[in-house]
């Protein structure tokens, strides 16, 4: 929970959601020398609502306490907090016709938040209806695995599919389905994309082909650079800024919040905590 970050969710393989509380494990750890106790606590609340696993979650950052979970049997649930424990509606969100992959609260607004889907749209709610959403687009050739709402521009999103697309949104003008960028760099399915929370323009993404590329959707097409990169073998977008390689399934990828520019990325071989190097011209 952004506001509390020792409050942690969980999906489980059962189709269960766990609360816990980290506060005392959190601790621990700032103290040298210190044990884990033998016997840590288990989650303090359990929603077992959902009828299938699922992947998606999400916290407001608006409303303190305001969470929803996606499934792969196509439902979505809001949770709020109430005092000790929380409050979830039982009757679902419904509009997708496929699994729900990842969720998103407006930056910005209590009652708005996003869903991508295996039925290859993007959809956008309002958490006060539960019968259809707000917007809906078919958003891509192939199942939608991962969006991203821009916290310092809000009418931004990008999303990542399973065919290795990468498209970006201005949610001003939405419903037309046209996206305001697209870009095919990526050989397999994007596994995990997010705007960077310092730079507006920077979006960091990773894909099952064992790379996380770092983007600057303010760079500009140069005739000049445009000339040399058709005459190479590979063109590379000029909005391209860095590769960062040596990893194998990349599963995660998020940019540090406090240290502007550092990106952590987990995968089956690990994980990696590294600043790209970019330099201006």
């Amino acid at each position: 929970m952004p506001q509390h970050p020792h409050i942690v969710a969980t999906w489980s393989s059962l189709g269960k959601v766990h609360m816990y509380n980290l506060d005392n494990p959190l601790k621990i750890l700032k103290q040298p020398g210190s044990v884990a106790p033998e016997n840590p606590k288990g989650p303090f609340y359990t929603f077992g609502g959902h009828l299938e696993e699922g992947y998606s979650m999400d916290w407001s950052k608006v409303v303190e306490g305001r969470f929803i979970t996606g499934d792969c049997r196509k439902n979505i649930h809001l949770w709020n907090a109430r005092e000790a424990t929380f409050d979830v509606d039982q009757v679902p969100f419904v509009g997708h016709k496929a699994s729900v992959e990842d969720l998103q609260w407006s930056p910005n607004e209590q009652n708005v938040f996003a869903s991508c889907s295996v039925d290859q749209t993007i959809r956008i709610w309002d958490a006060r209806k539960k019968n259809g959403s707000a917007l809906g687009v078919h958003a891509h050739k192939t199942d939608v695995n991962v969006i991203s709402w821009n916290a310092k521009v809000p009418y931004l999103m990008a999303s990542g599919a399973d065919d290795g697309s990468i498209r970006v949104w201005d949610l001003r003008s939405f419903k037309e389905g046209s996206p305001a960028a697209e870009f095919m760099w990526h050989k397999k399915a994007v596994t995990s994309i997010e705007w960077c929370p310092q730079e507006s323009s920077m979006l960091a993404v990773s894909g099952e082909d064992d790379q996380v590329t770092i983007w600057d959707m303010s760079v500009e097409k140069d005739d000049e650079e445009m000339e040399t990169a058709q005459s190479a073998e590979i063109e590379v977008p000029p909005q391209l800024l860095f590769i960062h390689q040596g990893q194998r399934e990349v599963k995660e990828i998020h940019w540090h919040f406090q240290c502007p520019g550092i990106i952590g990325s987990t995968s089956a071989t690990g994980m990696h905590l590294f600043k790209p190097a970019i330099t201006e011209a």
